[in-house]
């Protein structure tokens, strides 16, 4: 089942690949397809997970705590060594920020797919939990360190914040589960249809960004941000779960959501706030392509545990 759900997965990436270097070659196509998933079609299974969901039958605080704690702890760590990374690895501010960009962001669109393919709407419900908890604080992480070590400004963080798409449809759809109003026959069968087109789009977008031309640029700072992503990150995690005492598909989930590869819009901002593109492109694709092995063997580690 566990090797099945993510061949499928990762099947779909190579489809969005193969698409984007054959049928589909124009970028703008694509950007237009970005958009309609991450205002529309993203926020519309938040919504109907989170406003379905019984939260009372679910370990909401040990795996947001899991989640948040573990994030925390591998941002501390990098901040505290850049110093050294800047002298002994050699790797620049603009570097320090694709580094930390690729170690602590998270692919919401392969975490859903996975933890929805593997644990059907419980998993949906926890990995939408964990999008609102970790965009917001991640969204200000990245701002503080784009500023300090980049040499791109950026203002607005909060207005930024108040209109992201994944923390407005996650406050919603708190908001409807926790008020206890239900929406109109009609509007959630709307949700539910878009919501259902969700997890190919996002793995389809994925595939469409990989350039595997940019692995022909290996360096330490890819191999650390890649290691800290797909190895520590989750393992930090899925110890901190054990330890606030989750098992199986809470477990899980969080191990999904902190091993899953870095997110596309990570190269975005590399470009727009002085960060390093090249590099950040770079840790993109190989993240993906490592991700493959990695996450089946963290899924398989903490299911025996």
């Amino acid at each position: 089942m566990l090797l099945d759900s993510l061949i499928a997965v990762f099947g779909i990436i190579l489809i969005g690949y193969t698409l984007k270097r054959s049928l589909i070659r124009e970028e703008a196509d694509w950007r237009g397809f970005e958009r309609i998933s991450y205002y529309v079609l993203v926020p519309a299974i938040v919504i109907h997970s989170l406003s379905n969901a019984k939260l009372s039958d679910v370990p909401t605080i040990p795996v947001t705590g899991a989640l948040l704690f573990a994030t925390l702890i591998l941002t501390a760590g990098l901040l505290a060594f850049r110093s050294m990374m800047v002298n002994q690895l050699k790797i620049d501010n603009p570097a320090f920020t694709s580094v930390f960009q690729g170690a602590v962001r998270w692919n919401a669109f392969i975490a859903l797919a996975i933890a929805g393919s593997l644990y059907g709407s419980e998993g949906l419900t926890l990995t939408s939990i964990g999008i609102g908890v970790l965009i917001p604080v991640l969204s200000v992480l990245t701002v503080y360190v784009m500023q300090r070590y980049g040499s791109g400004k950026s203002s607005g963080l909060l207005r930024g914040l108040a209109t992201n798409p994944f923390v407005v449809s996650t406050l919603l759809g708190l908001a409807l589960n926790l008020s206890g109003l239900k929406l109109p026959n009609s509007a959630s069968m709307l949700i539910d249809i878009l919501g259902k087109g969700t997890l190919a789009a996002g793995l389809l977008l994925v595939g469409a960004g990989l350039r595997f031309s940019d692995l022909q640029r290996p360096s330490m700072a890819l191999l650390l941000a890649s290691g800290l992503r797909l190895v520590v990150l989750p393992l930090v995690g899925g110890v901190l779960g054990l330890l606030f005492g989750l098992t199986g598909t809470s477990l899980a989930v969080v191990v999904i959501c902190l091993g899953v590869p870095t997110a596309s819009a990570s190269y975005i901002i590399a470009r727009q706030m002085g960060g390093d593109p090249p590099l950040m492109a770079a840790i993109l694709t190989a993240q993906i392509v490592l991700a493959a092995a990695t996450l089946p063997a963290l899924l398989w580690l903490f299911s025996g545990l």
